[in-house]
């Protein structure tokens, strides 16, 4: 099951939005914890081991910016929704910069926010699942550390090539269609899914513009061709 038994923690400085946040999550099956800031969050965090994270970046003291790339640095691979009233492409661009997994700009309707818990959940369920260790060409990816190896060689991956990678892997010669990669609902994840693959094929393909590994499957998806 994707979200029954579930933990989130939601992270916001105003109480009004915690406060309808935690019912209407709980409202769809949630469990549901609150901080008002990032300092609360970690007390929480040193308790609980969340499922995923829903913060506003927004907040005084640290940030949610700054939260999240101090999480990703203590490798602490939680998925994070980043919450924000800053819609440029510029604000998004940051937030997934730092670590998050997605990005949503108030005001949001209820629903939206719903879909993209359940797909980052999902995602995240689907890259827990296969082999523990998964080889194509000269590589080998650990999916539970999240570690890829050339050899002896440690290829440093950012959070969101090594969440792609996950699922891929764990999908190893299946396609594994754009849907699952983006955020569901969401027209500017689904765009971002190329240049996150591009990425990763970057530091995967001898020539990342023939790839052999990891290859597109016109009009479906995508799909790493595993030993």
């Amino acid at each position: 099951m994707v979200d029954d038994l579930a933990h989130i923690l939601v992270v916001d400085d105003d109480r009004r939005i915690r406060n309808l946040l935690q019912a209407y999550l709980m409202e769809n099956g949630f469990r549901i914890s609150v901080a008002g800031s990032a300092a609360e969050a970690r007390e929480h965090m040193r308790i609980v081991a969340f499922d995923l994270v829903v913060l506003d970046i927004m907040m005084p003291g640290e940030t949610g910016l700054t939260f999240t790339e101090s999480l990703r640095g203590e490798g602490n691979p939680v998925p994070v929704l980043m919450l924000s009233a800053l819609a440029e492409a510029s604000d998004r661009i940051a937030g997934l910069e730092t670590g998050s997994d997605d990005y949503l700009a108030k005001p949001f309707e209820p629903r939206e926010l719903l879909l993209r818990i359940r797909g980052l959940l999902k995602r995240q369920e689907q890259a827990s699942r296969g082999q523990p260790e998964v080889a194509f060409g000269p590589f080998i990816f650990h999916v539970q550390r999240g570690e890829l190896r050339r050899g002896a060689e440690l290829i440093r991956l950012t959070t969101r090539e090594r969440e792609f990678l996950r699922i891929l892997a764990a999908n190893a010669n299946t396609t594994v269609v754009r849907g699952d990669l983006a955020p569901e609902g969401s027209e500017e994840g689904a765009r971002s899914v190329d240049v996150q693959i591009n990425r990763l094929r970057q530091k995967i393909e001898d020539d990342p513009s023939n790839p052999v590994h990891l290859q597109t499957v016109r009009g479906a998806g995508y799909v790493l061709h595993a030993s």
